[in-house]
Protein backbone atom coordinates (compact mmCIF):
# COMPACT_ATOMS: atom_id res chain seq x y z
CA UNK A 1 0.00 0.00 0.00
CA UNK A 2 1.48 3.12 -0.92
CA UNK A 3 1.67 6.47 1.10
CA UNK A 4 0.14 9.99 -0.10
CA UNK A 5 1.88 13.64 1.44
CA UNK A 6 -0.67 15.93 1.20
CA UNK A 7 -0.82 19.42 2.50
CA UNK A 8 -4.12 21.82 2.86
CA UNK A 9 -3.78 25.27 2.37
CA UNK A 10 -5.34 28.68 2.31
CA UNK A 11 -6.56 31.88 4.03
CA UNK A 12 -7.80 32.28 7.53
CA UNK A 13 -11.26 31.06 8.16
CA UNK A 14 -11.27 28.97 5.00
CA UNK A 15 -11.76 25.39 6.95
CA UNK A 16 -8.56 23.71 6.68
CA UNK A 17 -9.05 22.27 10.01
CA UNK A 18 -12.34 21.10 9.49
CA UNK A 19 -11.94 19.83 6.18
CA UNK A 20 -9.11 17.88 7.98
CA UNK A 21 -11.47 17.07 10.79
CA UNK A 22 -14.46 15.49 8.39
CA UNK A 23 -11.96 13.36 6.72
CA UNK A 24 -10.64 11.57 9.60
CA UNK A 25 -14.47 11.70 10.83
CA UNK A 26 -15.95 10.91 8.38
CA UNK A 27 -13.50 7.89 7.23
CA UNK A 28 -13.83 6.44 10.84
CA UNK A 29 -10.07 7.10 11.55
CA UNK A 30 -11.06 8.96 14.82
CA UNK A 31 -10.28 6.58 17.94
CA UNK A 32 -13.05 6.40 20.31
CA UNK A 33 -11.15 8.57 23.59
CA UNK A 34 -10.40 11.10 21.09
CA UNK A 35 -14.05 11.26 19.75
CA UNK A 36 -15.04 11.43 23.30
CA UNK A 37 -12.71 14.20 24.53
CA UNK A 38 -13.61 16.38 21.22
CA UNK A 39 -17.49 16.09 21.99
CA UNK A 40 -16.40 17.40 25.66
CA UNK A 41 -14.39 20.38 24.69
CA UNK A 42 -17.35 21.53 22.49
CA UNK A 43 -20.37 20.56 24.70
CA UNK A 44 -21.39 23.77 24.94
CA UNK A 45 -22.07 25.24 21.06
CA UNK A 46 -25.28 26.28 20.54
CA UNK A 47 -26.15 23.79 17.57
CA UNK A 48 -24.48 20.80 19.50
CA UNK A 49 -22.20 19.85 16.65
CA UNK A 50 -18.73 18.71 17.10
CA UNK A 51 -16.19 20.66 16.14
CA UNK A 52 -13.96 19.27 14.09
CA UNK A 53 -11.18 21.90 13.74
CA UNK A 54 -10.04 20.75 17.07
CA UNK A 55 -8.62 17.45 15.81
CA UNK A 56 -5.52 19.56 14.37
CA UNK A 57 -5.65 22.77 15.94
CA UNK A 58 -3.30 21.55 18.63
CA UNK A 59 -1.48 23.93 20.45
CA UNK A 60 -3.50 25.81 23.14
CA UNK A 61 -2.68 29.50 21.37
CA UNK A 62 -4.63 28.15 18.65
CA UNK A 63 -7.79 26.76 20.23
CA UNK A 64 -8.16 30.28 21.84
CA UNK A 65 -7.92 32.42 18.57
CA UNK A 66 -9.33 29.68 16.43
CA UNK A 67 -6.68 29.53 13.85
CA UNK A 68 -4.09 27.26 12.76
CA UNK A 69 -0.18 28.28 13.91
CA UNK A 70 2.15 25.80 13.57
CA UNK A 71 1.66 22.89 10.74
CA UNK A 72 -0.09 20.16 12.15
CA UNK A 73 0.98 16.33 10.72
CA UNK A 74 -2.24 13.28 11.19
CA UNK A 75 -1.96 10.23 9.85
CA UNK A 76 -4.99 7.91 8.12
CA UNK A 77 -5.83 5.55 6.40
CA UNK A 78 -7.87 3.23 3.75
CA UNK A 79 -8.19 0.13 2.70
CA UNK A 80 -6.87 1.71 -0.39
CA UNK A 81 -4.14 3.54 0.62
CA UNK A 82 -1.99 5.83 3.67
CA UNK A 83 -2.19 9.32 3.82
CA UNK A 84 0.05 11.85 6.11
CA UNK A 85 -2.00 14.85 6.31
CA UNK A 86 0.02 18.27 6.74
CA UNK A 87 -2.89 21.43 7.84
CA UNK A 88 -0.59 24.25 7.02
CA UNK A 89 -1.23 28.04 8.96
CA UNK A 90 -3.07 30.63 6.77
CA UNK A 91 -1.68 33.48 8.10
CA UNK A 92 0.71 35.45 6.17
CA UNK A 93 2.93 35.70 9.03
CA UNK A 94 3.39 31.89 9.41
CA UNK A 95 4.33 31.59 5.75
CA UNK A 96 7.23 29.83 6.75
CA UNK A 97 5.22 27.22 8.14
CA UNK A 98 3.33 26.44 5.07
CA UNK A 99 6.37 26.40 3.18
CA UNK A 100 8.33 23.69 5.50
CA UNK A 101 5.15 21.81 5.38
CA UNK A 102 4.60 21.89 2.07
CA UNK A 103 8.28 20.76 0.79
CA UNK A 104 8.03 17.20 1.02
CA UNK A 105 4.82 16.62 -0.02
CA UNK A 106 2.73 14.79 -2.92
CA UNK A 107 0.00 17.27 -3.05
CA UNK A 108 -1.48 20.38 -2.26
CA UNK A 109 -5.27 21.20 -1.34
CA UNK A 110 -6.08 24.92 -1.85
CA UNK A 111 -8.99 25.63 0.05
CA UNK A 112 -11.35 28.73 -1.56
CA UNK A 113 -14.16 30.37 0.43
CA UNK A 114 -17.14 30.34 -2.23
CA UNK A 115 -18.58 33.90 -0.44
CA UNK A 116 -14.51 35.60 -0.95
CA UNK A 117 -13.33 33.38 -4.10
CA UNK A 118 -9.65 34.09 -4.87
CA UNK A 119 -8.04 35.92 -2.47
CA UNK A 120 -4.48 37.02 -1.82
CA UNK A 121 -3.44 33.83 0.39
CA UNK A 122 -5.01 31.81 -2.50
CA UNK A 123 -2.44 33.52 -5.45
CA UNK A 124 0.71 33.34 -2.60
CA UNK A 125 -0.12 29.52 -1.69
CA UNK A 126 -0.59 28.71 -5.16
CA UNK A 127 2.67 30.55 -6.23
CA UNK A 128 4.74 28.32 -3.41
CA UNK A 129 3.06 25.03 -4.51
CA UNK A 130 4.58 26.26 -7.90
CA UNK A 131 8.40 26.95 -6.31
CA UNK A 132 7.92 23.74 -4.75
CA UNK A 133 6.96 21.77 -7.82
CA UNK A 134 4.17 20.16 -5.95
CA UNK A 135 2.59 17.72 -9.38
CA UNK A 136 -0.57 17.80 -7.90
CA UNK A 137 -3.24 20.31 -7.06
CA UNK A 138 -7.14 20.02 -5.81
CA UNK A 139 -8.42 23.85 -5.47
CA UNK A 140 -11.75 22.98 -3.20
CA UNK A 141 -13.99 25.46 -3.02
CA UNK A 142 -15.84 25.53 0.42
CA UNK A 143 -18.71 26.41 2.36
CA UNK A 144 -20.41 26.05 -0.81
CA UNK A 145 -23.14 25.50 1.96
CA UNK A 146 -23.11 29.61 2.44
CA UNK A 147 -23.50 30.17 -1.39
CA UNK A 148 -26.86 28.03 -1.54
CA UNK A 149 -24.74 25.18 -3.52
CA UNK A 150 -24.21 27.66 -6.88
CA UNK A 151 -23.15 25.99 -9.59
CA UNK A 152 -22.31 29.55 -11.07
CA UNK A 153 -19.96 30.90 -7.74
CA UNK A 154 -18.34 27.46 -8.13
CA UNK A 155 -17.86 27.73 -12.13
CA UNK A 156 -16.89 31.75 -12.08
CA UNK A 157 -14.09 30.45 -9.00
CA UNK A 158 -12.73 27.91 -11.24
CA UNK A 159 -12.42 30.23 -13.98
CA UNK A 160 -10.71 33.08 -11.77
CA UNK A 161 -7.84 30.03 -10.46
CA UNK A 162 -7.16 28.73 -14.05
CA UNK A 163 -5.71 31.94 -14.73
CA UNK A 164 -3.31 31.74 -11.55
CA UNK A 165 -2.70 28.47 -12.68
CA UNK A 166 -1.52 28.86 -16.24
CA UNK A 167 0.35 31.69 -15.22
CA UNK A 168 1.94 29.29 -12.68
CA UNK A 169 2.34 26.73 -14.69
CA UNK A 170 0.34 24.60 -12.36
CA UNK A 171 -0.93 22.07 -15.38
CA UNK A 172 -2.67 18.87 -12.88
CA UNK A 173 -5.86 20.84 -11.28
CA UNK A 174 -8.97 19.48 -10.01
CA UNK A 175 -11.38 21.42 -9.00
CA UNK A 176 -13.87 20.29 -6.33
CA UNK A 177 -17.36 22.28 -4.92
CA UNK A 178 -17.32 21.20 -0.77
CA UNK A 179 -18.77 22.06 2.46
CA UNK A 180 -16.13 20.62 4.90
CA UNK A 181 -19.02 21.67 7.71
CA UNK A 182 -21.66 19.79 6.64
CA UNK A 183 -19.88 17.04 4.76
CA UNK A 184 -20.66 17.32 1.27
CA UNK A 185 -18.17 15.42 -1.05
CA UNK A 186 -15.74 15.18 1.52
CA UNK A 187 -15.78 11.47 2.03
CA UNK A 188 -19.33 10.48 0.52
CA UNK A 189 -20.49 12.45 -2.68
CA UNK A 190 -23.08 15.25 -2.12
CA UNK A 191 -26.40 14.93 -2.67
CA UNK A 192 -26.98 18.93 -2.13
CA UNK A 193 -24.10 19.42 -5.70
CA UNK A 194 -26.26 17.11 -8.20
CA UNK A 195 -24.57 18.96 -11.27
CA UNK A 196 -20.84 18.25 -10.03
CA UNK A 197 -20.14 14.90 -11.61
CA UNK A 198 -16.52 14.08 -10.35
CA UNK A 199 -15.69 12.47 -7.31
CA UNK A 200 -15.92 13.30 -3.79
CA UNK A 201 -12.48 14.29 -2.31
CA UNK A 202 -11.08 10.89 -0.35
CA UNK A 203 -11.81 9.27 -3.68
CA UNK A 204 -9.85 12.16 -5.42
CA UNK A 205 -6.97 11.21 -2.77
CA UNK A 206 -7.01 7.67 -3.27
CA UNK A 207 -7.23 7.15 -6.48
CA UNK A 208 -4.67 9.90 -7.99
CA UNK A 209 -1.73 8.40 -9.88
CA UNK A 210 1.36 9.47 -7.72
CA UNK A 211 3.88 6.38 -8.70
CA UNK A 212 5.84 8.86 -12.15
CA UNK A 213 6.37 11.80 -9.02
CA UNK A 214 9.36 9.88 -8.13
CA UNK A 215 11.95 10.02 -10.42
CA UNK A 216 13.37 6.68 -11.65
CA UNK A 217 15.80 7.78 -14.35
CA UNK A 218 18.53 9.71 -12.36
CA UNK A 219 20.46 7.22 -9.76
CA UNK A 220 21.32 9.64 -6.69
CA UNK A 221 22.31 7.91 -3.54
CA UNK A 222 24.10 9.87 -0.21
CA UNK A 223 25.74 8.22 2.47
CA UNK A 224 24.46 8.32 5.94
CA UNK A 225 26.37 5.88 8.20
CA UNK A 226 29.21 4.22 7.02
CA UNK A 227 29.19 0.38 8.74
CA UNK A 228 32.10 -1.29 9.66
CA UNK A 229 31.27 -4.34 12.37
CA UNK A 230 35.26 -5.50 12.35
CA UNK A 231 33.92 -8.80 13.66
CA UNK A 232 35.70 -11.87 13.25
CA UNK A 233 33.10 -13.23 11.05
CA UNK A 234 32.85 -9.68 9.28
CA UNK A 235 36.51 -8.44 9.50
CA UNK A 236 36.30 -7.32 5.89
CA UNK A 237 32.55 -5.85 5.93
CA UNK A 238 32.39 -2.60 4.57
CA UNK A 239 28.71 -0.91 3.58
CA UNK A 240 27.74 1.97 3.06
CA UNK A 241 24.38 2.91 4.24
CA UNK A 242 21.44 5.29 2.88
CA UNK A 243 18.53 6.13 1.38
CA UNK A 244 17.71 5.88 -2.49
CA UNK A 245 17.24 9.66 -3.38
CA UNK A 246 16.20 8.93 -7.01
CA UNK A 247 16.96 6.07 -9.62
CA UNK A 248 17.98 2.37 -9.67
CA UNK A 249 21.07 0.64 -8.56
CA UNK A 250 21.87 -3.16 -9.35
CA UNK A 251 24.47 -5.39 -8.56
CA UNK A 252 27.74 -4.73 -10.93
CA UNK A 253 26.77 -1.32 -11.96
CA UNK A 254 29.60 1.15 -12.59
CA UNK A 255 29.37 4.11 -9.84
CA UNK A 256 31.19 7.17 -9.34
CA UNK A 257 31.53 8.43 -5.26
CA UNK A 258 31.65 12.01 -5.56
CA UNK A 259 32.60 14.96 -4.71
CA UNK A 260 36.25 12.64 -4.81
CA UNK A 261 35.66 11.37 -8.51
CA UNK A 262 36.37 7.52 -7.75
CA UNK A 263 35.13 5.04 -10.21
CA UNK A 264 33.99 2.02 -9.07
CA UNK A 265 31.49 -1.00 -9.20
CA UNK A 266 28.73 -2.00 -6.73
CA UNK A 267 29.68 -5.61 -5.25
CA UNK A 268 26.84 -6.37 -3.13
CA UNK A 269 23.05 -4.46 -2.52
CA UNK A 270 21.23 -4.94 1.02
CA UNK A 271 17.40 -3.75 1.71
CA UNK A 272 15.80 -5.20 4.55
CA UNK A 273 18.45 -7.09 6.12
CA UNK A 274 18.50 -9.26 2.72
CA UNK A 275 20.86 -9.19 -0.28
CA UNK A 276 19.13 -8.44 -3.70
CA UNK A 277 19.73 -7.85 -7.20
CA UNK A 278 18.40 -4.22 -7.49
CA UNK A 279 17.28 -1.35 -5.24
CA UNK A 280 15.50 1.90 -6.51
CA UNK A 281 13.81 5.10 -4.45
CA UNK A 282 12.68 5.58 -2.36
CA UNK A 283 14.28 2.62 -0.33
CA UNK A 284 16.62 2.68 2.51
CA UNK A 285 19.20 0.37 1.28
CA UNK A 286 23.19 -0.69 2.15
CA UNK A 287 25.73 -0.93 -1.27
CA UNK A 288 28.89 -2.33 -0.91
CA UNK A 289 31.64 -1.35 -3.17
CA UNK A 290 34.29 -3.18 -5.00
CA UNK A 291 36.86 -1.20 -3.93
CA UNK A 292 38.00 0.02 -0.73
CA UNK A 293 37.45 4.06 -1.08
CA UNK A 294 37.49 6.30 1.63
CA UNK A 295 33.68 7.54 1.90
CA UNK A 296 32.00 9.55 5.15
CA UNK A 297 29.11 10.46 5.77
CA UNK A 298 27.46 12.58 3.25
CA UNK A 299 29.68 11.52 0.17
CA UNK A 300 27.32 10.57 -2.88
CA UNK A 301 27.39 7.00 -5.21
CA UNK A 302 25.96 7.59 -8.91
CA UNK A 303 26.26 6.27 -12.13
CA UNK A 304 29.06 7.12 -14.13
CA UNK A 305 26.61 7.65 -17.17
CA UNK A 306 24.68 10.24 -15.25
CA UNK A 307 26.18 12.83 -13.07
CA UNK A 308 25.02 15.47 -11.44
CA UNK A 309 26.81 19.01 -10.55
CA UNK A 310 29.46 19.40 -7.98
CA UNK A 311 30.72 23.01 -6.76
CA UNK A 312 30.92 25.06 -3.86
CA UNK A 313 29.26 27.65 -5.07
CA UNK A 314 25.36 27.77 -5.32
CA UNK A 315 22.41 29.89 -6.61
CA UNK A 316 19.53 29.45 -4.86
CA UNK A 317 16.33 30.31 -4.00
CA UNK A 318 15.36 30.95 -0.47
CA UNK A 319 12.82 31.69 2.13
CA UNK A 320 13.85 33.42 4.92
CA UNK A 321 12.47 32.12 8.39
CA UNK A 322 13.95 33.79 11.20
CA UNK A 323 13.39 36.73 12.66
CA UNK A 324 17.08 38.04 12.34
CA UNK A 325 17.20 39.47 8.98
CA UNK A 326 19.56 38.01 5.95
CA UNK A 327 22.13 39.69 4.73
CA UNK A 328 24.78 39.36 2.68
CA UNK A 329 28.13 38.43 4.30
CA UNK A 330 26.33 36.12 7.14
CA UNK A 331 27.53 32.30 7.67
CA UNK A 332 25.44 29.52 8.47
CA UNK A 333 25.53 25.76 8.50
CA UNK A 334 23.93 24.35 5.17
CA UNK A 335 22.07 20.97 5.74
CA UNK A 336 21.85 19.29 2.13
CA UNK A 337 20.41 15.78 2.88
CA UNK A 338 23.01 13.97 5.10
CA UNK A 339 25.86 16.58 3.98
CA UNK A 340 26.43 19.21 6.52
CA UNK A 341 28.87 21.91 5.47
CA UNK A 342 30.13 26.13 6.27
CA UNK A 343 28.33 28.09 4.15
CA UNK A 344 28.45 32.07 3.68
CA UNK A 345 25.78 33.89 1.60
CA UNK A 346 28.06 35.93 -0.68
CA UNK A 347 24.80 38.50 -2.62
CA UNK A 348 21.54 38.61 -2.50
CA UNK A 349 20.29 39.12 -6.51
CA UNK A 350 16.65 39.92 -5.59
CA UNK A 351 13.46 39.29 -4.04
CA UNK A 352 10.44 37.62 -5.35
CA UNK A 353 7.39 39.14 -4.66
CA UNK A 354 4.90 36.07 -3.93
CA UNK A 355 1.95 37.78 -4.70
CA UNK A 356 3.44 38.77 -8.27
CA UNK A 357 6.28 36.90 -8.87
CA UNK A 358 7.97 40.57 -9.52
CA UNK A 359 11.45 40.67 -8.89
CA UNK A 360 12.50 43.89 -6.44
CA UNK A 361 15.73 45.20 -5.28
CA UNK A 362 16.59 43.27 -2.34
CA UNK A 363 18.13 46.76 -0.15
CA UNK A 364 20.61 45.46 1.88
CA UNK A 365 18.23 42.41 3.92
CA UNK A 366 16.15 39.43 3.71
CA UNK A 367 13.16 39.80 6.59
CA UNK A 368 11.20 37.24 7.80
CA UNK A 369 8.93 35.20 5.43
CA UNK A 370 10.20 36.74 2.33
CA UNK A 371 11.85 34.57 -0.68
CA UNK A 372 14.35 35.66 -2.65
CA UNK A 373 17.48 35.07 -5.39
CA UNK A 374 20.76 34.42 -3.59
CA UNK A 375 24.91 33.01 -4.13
CA UNK A 376 25.91 30.75 -1.06
CA UNK A 377 29.53 29.36 -1.09
CA UNK A 378 30.35 26.35 0.86
CA UNK A 379 33.70 25.28 2.66
CA UNK A 380 33.67 21.86 0.35
CA UNK A 381 31.82 20.96 -2.28
CA UNK A 382 28.04 19.53 -2.48
CA UNK A 383 26.69 16.65 -4.94
CA UNK A 384 23.16 18.35 -5.90
CA UNK A 385 21.16 18.65 -8.60
CA UNK A 386 18.82 21.58 -9.55
CA UNK A 387 15.76 21.77 -7.85
CA UNK A 388 13.16 21.65 -10.58
CA UNK A 389 15.08 18.28 -12.07
CA UNK A 390 15.36 15.94 -8.82
CA UNK A 391 13.81 17.96 -5.68
CA UNK A 392 14.97 15.33 -3.33
CA UNK A 393 18.74 16.52 -4.82
CA UNK A 394 18.14 19.78 -5.13
CA UNK A 395 16.64 21.54 -1.47
CA UNK A 396 18.54 22.17 1.59
CA UNK A 397 18.55 24.11 4.81
CA UNK A 398 20.65 26.92 6.46
CA UNK A 399 20.76 26.56 9.98
CA UNK A 400 22.15 28.98 12.50
CA UNK A 401 25.28 27.75 13.93
CA UNK A 402 24.76 29.46 17.67
CA UNK A 403 21.00 28.71 17.77
CA UNK A 404 21.23 25.20 15.44
CA UNK A 405 17.58 26.22 14.47
CA UNK A 406 16.53 26.76 10.48
CA UNK A 407 16.57 29.88 9.19
CA UNK A 408 15.80 29.22 5.81
CA UNK A 409 14.49 26.38 3.30
CA UNK A 410 16.89 26.60 -0.10
CA UNK A 411 15.97 25.12 -3.11
CA UNK A 412 19.04 25.41 -5.29
CA UNK A 413 19.18 26.26 -8.74
CA UNK A 414 15.78 27.66 -8.96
Amino acid sequence: MDLLRFITAGSVDDGKSTLIGRLLYDSKNILIDQLEALERSTKNRSDGSVDLALLTDGLRAEREQGITIDVAYRYFSTPKRKFIIADAPGHVQYTRNMITGASNTNLIIILVDARQGVVEQTRRHSIIASLLKIPHVIVAINKMDLVEYSQDVFNNIAIEYSEVAKQLGLNEVIYIPISALNGDNIVDRSENITWYDGKPLLELLEEIEIDHDINLDDARFQVQFVIRPQTEELHDYRGYAGKVVSGIYRKGDKVRVLPQDIETTISKLEAGGKEVNEVFAPQSVVIQLSDDIDISRGDSIVKTDDLPNVSNELEVLLCWMDEKPLQPGNKYLLQHNSRLVKAIVRNIEYKLDVNTLQQQVPEGSVRLNEVAKATIKTASSLVYDSFARISANGSAVLIDETSNSTVAAVLINS
